[in-house]
């Protein structure tokens, strides 16, 4: 037995060492990221963390996977116990925690507990991969191998820990909570002790050896995110999800902008890429690729990770060559952007989030995708041919279209609304954006929602022509110059009329005003009008007085629900209306389809693939809705493009909540 202590004891150091080496080349490549402080408002970390990662509250959304991989999750998480169990009795025959009785019983019964669930997790997993074979995990034959080893390896694992322990339950007879063992006695013993003994040895060094073999390949596998996840989702961000960081264009000495790399990236976007698990659940969802375009979050964050290892060791001082492809040259020389990236999957993005939504570690693709963008935008000029007149008419017109600036109240011409140059007692700023003034169809929106406010009595004001883009399209396409200029403008007029509340129809204007303007000193209170009429409806205000029999579908705002969580609000206006009778899409909520027109694709043509829009209006048709419901002027044009594709203006309208609302108020 003491042979077997030492022997041990250089396995064990030995194996630890070269763990403890491959984590320092972990983290070490990780910190060529520039810096980034996520290590504030600990108590809201740590309750994220228990929720999403030890709760694992995400993959939940897919319950089948969810359950599978929260067995064997959960199960590596209580079965640590049996590890230090099994490395405690290599280094001092017999010691086990034994000694604790009644405690050890029940802690030997969790352990067979998880070890079945994780081996029905295991069980699940494989059958998921091979048999039922979802899209996501159609992966090339090396992937599938490489998982497939995985999976066998925890089999194993586990296989081999139930062997010990029915070796140790026929040899020390006191095992008493460890059923599952017991039960299995009759597959992995002997009814010779001496047999049992050498059983017992064999399956403990497969056990252990299983064990340290696993912890040492992590590193070097996309199932480092087992040692990441956890610190990934303690650290992912605690600022408004529709917030992208700012870039201080008047630094001094600073001569980039963007990225073009992955040192231009932060730790924490590097620390994304080796904790991505590769489950494809962001790119199953995301739109684009859905509709057949280049992008693929999972390939953003791989491409990451792959340059991170190919140009770490260079900056961290290591071979001056490597090989790659098969073709000897300096790593050096690649850049993320180009080399790995495209600027077609980049712009291919609509910054829904669906990819961040579903990811399960919190990982952020959409703030490295718009870095990416930045470079493209501000150091190369690079970028669809069609921005080019976007950012053109929001410098000279301060919005997208070619309207100018002097006709941005025509909307409102003989409805007796003050601008807050003239009014003296308004309490609501109505902000009305730039569809909201010159789009042909949502001025009759931005209408309907001004004749409600009056309807209730609201003493509110506009801008008029001095309300300048929110910059939000622009600051998303990666033109952040361009966006911080009319963001300041516009704080400079809004803190002039000292202004305290603004309510708006456009999603993307709510999410920039509420979420971004604050990093420039802009601080209100900011509502959406589903949000603002719900409120009316509820207090009195507005009294309904029609009944409308119409089946309604209602499309979710990316910029209104994911990244604002504003989902019931649009639904309870409908439901307080008599008689709509209301049908959800299977994309709905949460999981709610993009209609195409986010990130600044509202300007750009799709040239690749089916059109998002499309898509998403199949969806809706499906359902033989009256009326599809919206808030938001962007999903508006590409619904109603959408319906005028399939052919079905004549049985299908696409209206905003205002106007239905309006159509059914005294």
């Amino acid at each position: 037995m003491v042979v077997k202590s030492i022997i041990f004891i250089f396995v064990l150091l030995g194996a630890l060492g070269m763990f403890t080496f491959s984590l320092w080349r972990m983290i070490a490549l990780i910190s060529i990221g520039k810096p980034e402080n996520r290590l504030d408002h600990l108590w809201e970390r740590f309750k994220k963390m228990m929720v999403v990662a030890i709760g694992q509250s995400k993959l939940f959304r897919e319950p089948v996977a969810g359950f599978m991989h929260a067995f064997i999750f959960w199960g590596f998480l209580v079965l640590l116990s049996s590890i230090l169990e099994a490395i405690g009795e290599g280094l001092v025959p017999g010691l086990s925690f034994r000694l604790y009785g009644r405690f050890y019983d029940f802690l030997g019964f969790c352990q067979d507990l998880f070890a079945g669930l994780v081996i029905v997790g295991v069980t699940i997993a494989l059958y998921r991969r091979y048999i039922v074979r979802p899209k996501r995990l159609q992966v090339d034959p090396h992937a599938q191998i490489h998982a497939t080893i995985i999976l066998c390896t925890i089999l194993l694992i586990m296989v081999s820990m139930l062997g010990q322990n029915a070796a140790r339950i026929f040899l020390v007879v006191d095992d008493q909570g460890k059923f599952l063992s017991a039960a299995l006695s009759p597959i992995f013993i002997s009814a010779d002790i001496s047999t049992n003994r050498l059983l017992f040895e064999i399956y403990w060094w497969i056990h252990i050896i299983l064990v340290l073999g696993f912890l040492n390949y992590l590193p070097y596998s996309k199932h480092a995110h087992i040692l990441t996840s956890v610190p990934n989702v303690f650290l992912s961000s605690l600022e408004p999800k529709g917030a992208l960081k700012p870039i201080d264009l008047e630094a001094e000495g600073v001569e980039k902008f963007g990225a073009t790399d992955v040192d231009d990236l932060t730790w924490k976007q590097l620390l994304d890429s080796y904790t991505c698990t590769e489950c494809g659940r962001c790119t199953d969802s995301c739109p684009a690729n859905i509709t057949g375009k280049k992008l693929s979050p999972k390939k953003i964050m791989t491409d990451i990770r792959h340059r991170v290892v190919e140009k770490g060791p260079l900056l961290l001082g290591g071979d001056k060559a490597v090989k790659v492809k098969d073709v000897e040259k300096n790593p050096l020389e690649n850049t993320l952007l180009h080399n790995y990236l495209t600027e077609e999957e980049l712009f291919a993005c609509t910054t829904c989030m669906s990819c961040m939504q579903e990811c399960p570690v919190n990982n952020e693709h959409i703030p490295a995708i718009v870095e990416l963008r930045r470079s493209l935008v501000l150091m190369e000029s690079n970028f669809p041919p069609e921005v080019q007149v976007v950012f053109k008419n929001l410098e000279i017109n301060f919005s997208p279209w070619a309207f100018p600036a002097s006709s941005r109240a025509d909307w409102a011409e003989g409805m007796n609304i003050p601008q807050m140059s003239q009014a003296k007692n308004a309490e609501i700023l109505f902000w009305v954006g730039c569809a909201g003034a010159f789009d042909a169809r949502y001025t009759k929106v931005t209408q309907a929602f001004a004749k409600l406010m009056q309807k209730a009595g609201i003493k509110f004001a506009i801008l008029g022509t001095e309300e300048k883009c929110t910059g939000d399209s622009a600051r998303r396409i990666g033109n952040e110059y361009l966006a911080q200029m009319l963001m300041k403008d516009n704080i400079t007029t809004l803190n002039r009329y000292n202004v305290k509340k603004i309510v708006t129809t456009c999603p993307h204007c709510f999410n920039t005003l509420k979420n971004e303007y604050p990093q420039f000193g802009g601080n209100y209170e900011v509502v959406h009008h589903t949000d603002f009429l719900i409120n009316l409806i509820n207090k009195g205000k507005l009294k309904i007085a029609k009944e409308e029999a119409e089946k309604v579908t209602f499309h979710d705002s990316c910029y209104l629900g994911r990244y604002n969580n504003i989902y019931d609000q649009p639904r309870e206006i409908l439901n307080a209306i008599p008689g709509v009778n209301i049908v959800e899409m299977k994309r709905s909520k949460s999981k709610g389809f993009c209609c195409g027109a986010g990130g600044g694709r509202m300007w750009m043509e799709e040239n690749e693939g089916k059109r998002v829009n499309v898509e998403r209006i199949e969806e809706a048709l499906a359902l033989k809705p009256d009326v599809i419901g919206t808030a938001c002027p962007f999903c508006m044009t590409m619904l109603e493009d959408g319906v005028k594709d399939k052919e079905a203006t004549e049985t299908v309208k696409v209206k905003d909540l205002a106007e239905i609302l309006l159509a059914v108020v005294e």
